[in-house]
């Protein structure tokens, strides 16, 4: 065997597997995703003979109310979804306005690219809990809706039942705590978002009129998009190994492959002196 051969022989050997380091290393190195709030319980098991933790969180509770088209709303609607929810009314003269534009400038900028002609992203809905539901009829949400050109396909301006309302305001999304200070639980008036991922987990709070909370909201909204359902693998899960192992085997085999190539075509053919 001939120095080149060596050389070709050791590159299909060494090319495999510094491939299979480089994903290993990347694969470890986790995208840091928005943080989950509010843990339920924290559960302890053993498992091969290490003490792992599995944290149950929180998360938003069913809920019956009604949009600006007057159709009845659960959260069943929403399923699969990633939501953006803030609360307003549509008798403020303060922060509601300009919560409510920021908003349909958020909606805007998240569209689906894949599909032509339309444009609305369905993986992301937007709601507007009325916290004044004994003024906000169906007829001030749609006047509020249209006010603002809200799209009905993917922002949902619901009222209802107060106590629901302010159930999940204060209980679920917790919205008092995030304030850091006392809120008058009879009349809510908060300025933030609250993005809720897929499996209906509080995962980031965000003032809504705060040009850099809302650059932040939309790049955690992307990273949400992005993350893999942990009930769900992928086909490739848990096969690293033996992917490089396969790499590993057929860069041996191309490598004697070209070898034995390079014999044959070296050989010299005897030719007959009689």
């Amino acid at each position: 065997m001939n120095r080149k051969a060596i050389y070709g022989l050791l590159i299909t050997i060494i090319l495999p597997l510094t491939c299979y380091f480089i994903i290993g290393h990347y694969a470890d190195q986790a995208v840091v995703l928005p943080q989950r709030f509010f843990p339920d319980s924290i559960n302890s098991t053993l498992k091969d003979g290490k003490k792992v933790s599995d944290t149950v969180w929180h998360r938003l509770s069913n809920f019956k109310l009604t949009n600006q088209l007057g159709e009845t709303v659960t959260l069943d609607k929403y399923r699969g979804k990633i939501i953006i929810a803030d609360f307003f009314f549509t008798h403020c003269p303060t922060i509601c306005p300009p919560l409510t534009q920021n908003m349909k400038r958020l909606q805007g900028s998240i569209t689906n690219s894949e599909r032509v002609g339309d444009r609305t992203n369905s993986d992301v809905q937007f709601i507007s809990f009325s916290i004044d539901p004994e003024r906000d009829s169906v007829h001030q949400l749609k006047a509020w809706a249209d006010r603002f050109q809200i799209n009905p396909q993917q922002w949902d301006l619901l009222t209802g039942d107060k106590k629901t309302i302010y159930d999940l305001a204060l209980k679920d999304m917790r919205i008092g705590l995030v304030d850091g200070k006392g809120i008058d639980t009879s009349f809510i008036h908060t300025d933030h978002f609250v993005l809720i991922d897929t499996s209906r987990v509080i995962r980031g709070f965000y003032h809504g009129l705060d040009s850099a909370s809302l650059a932040k909201i939309s790049r955690d909204l992307v990273l949400l998009t992005l993350e893999k359902n942990p009930n769900e693998k992928s086909a490739l899960s848990g096969q690293l190994n033996l992917l490089a192992i396969v790499f590993l085997i057929a860069g041996v085999l191309v490598g004697l492959f070209l070898i034995v190539f390079k014999k044959k075509k070296n050989v010299t053919p005897i030719v007959d002196q009689k």
